[in-house]
């Protein structure tokens, strides 16, 4: 009995001693997918020749090869996609702004509701070819503005 009342001593003094330990915080399952995000304003503008501007922020900590941040928008039901530029991204941790600007086909887009999705995009290569590494995506309903 005297060896069961020592392990029992024991796992008493130790359960006495939890309390007082630093709580342990659990890490997202891949801590690189919180630092890393984009963003998009909820508005744009579009120009009297045709010309869209979008903008939001990104965030990217770390990064390999070239990083941009590509947006692209769509109107009404349509399917189509009318790419809107990239920005070539700075990967230090902080969060930037991006603004991205490009003349689609005359009379694609017009002032009103549309879809803008943002991409925070890495080209890595590999085997010699550059492959897109994807590090954040955005997808949001913002108002085209006239001006």
């Amino acid at each position: 009995m005297p060896v069961r009342s020592a392990v029992l001593a024991a796992l008493a003094g130790a359960a006495l001693l939890l309390p007082a330990a630093p709580a342990a915080t659990a890490a997202p399952a891949d801590s690189r997918l919180a630092a890393e995000s984009v963003s998009v304003d909820p508005a744009g503008r579009v120009a009297a020749d045709g010309t869209v501007t979008l903008s939001g922020t990104y965030r990217c900590s770390a990064g390999t090869g070239a990083v941009f941040v590509s947006s692209s928008v769509r109107q009404g039901d349509s399917a189509v996609r009318h790419g809107i530029g990239g920005t070539r991204a700075v990967c230090d941790g902080l969060e930037h702004r991006w603004v991205n600007t490009a003349t689609p086909a005359e009379g694609a887009l017009k002032p009103g509701a549309a879809r803008v999705e943002a991409t925070l995009m890495e080209l890595r290569t590999t085997s010699g070819l550059p492959l897109p590494s994807f590090h954040a995506r955005q997808e949001q309903d913002v108002t085209l503005i006239a001006g």
